[in-house]
């Protein structure tokens, strides 16, 4: 091995080390813990070999951010794997999600709360993001019945987002989320429909 393969595998690990340290961190005391003075001294490294993976806070999370959004995807099609995509798989898309959300208060934070200058709805968005937006328009695409089924998904991601949301804050009783899930996939798959 050369020098060069030894030192962009060790600069790798460096950054798998920092994304999973800040994970790590921001799951256990919050994301107002994870600071690039503490991640330093968490990976026993500087501030400015830390600074040369990443730009500060933002990119940082939105490392973590893409690793949930992997996470998720990989989530989401073990809930609906290949097969017909009627009721029950939505009913399973929607119940796999809010577990996914509940599981990871931290990351989920990262994907979709918190500023992780990640692009969505746009040309320059991560692969990642696509995979798990088509993981929910596949099974949802058959019951758009729009010009514009990302239109239809992208209200029913909205909705299971904010039902996530507003239980994790306490707003919503969070013994019932099985409740407005049934409901949330009876308005966007009615029943007569598979």
């Amino acid at each position: 091995m050369s020098v060069r393969e030894r030192k962009e595998r060790e600069r790798a690990n460096r950054h798998r080390l920092i994304v999973s340290t800040a994970r790590e961190l921001a799951e256990t005391r919050g994301w107002d813990a994870v600071t690039t003075r503490r991640l330093a001294e968490l990976i026993e490294y500087s501030q400015p070999v830390l600074y040369s993976h990443f730009r500060g806070k933002r990119e940082i999370v939105g490392a973590v951010a893409l690793e949930g959004f992997a996470e998720l995807t990989g989530a989401l099609r073990a809930a609906v794997p290949d097969g017909p995509a009627g009721r029950d798989a939505v009913a399973r898309l929607a119940r796999a999600y809010t577990d996914f959300a509940a599981r990871n208060h931290a990351l989920y934070d990262a994907m979709f709360i918190l500023d992780n200058g990640l692009p969505f709805a746009d040309e320059a968005t991560p692969g990642p993001l696509r995979e798990a937006f088509q993981t929910l328009l596949d099974p949802l695409v058959d019951h758009a019945n729009l010009d514009e089924p990302g239109l239809f998904v992208e209200t029913f991601w909205a909705a299971l987002h904010g039902l996530v949301t507003l239980t994790r804050a306490g707003r919503l009783p969070a013994e019932r989320v099985a409740d407005r899930l049934a409901l949330l996939v009876d308005r966007f798959v009615p029943r007569d429909i598979g």
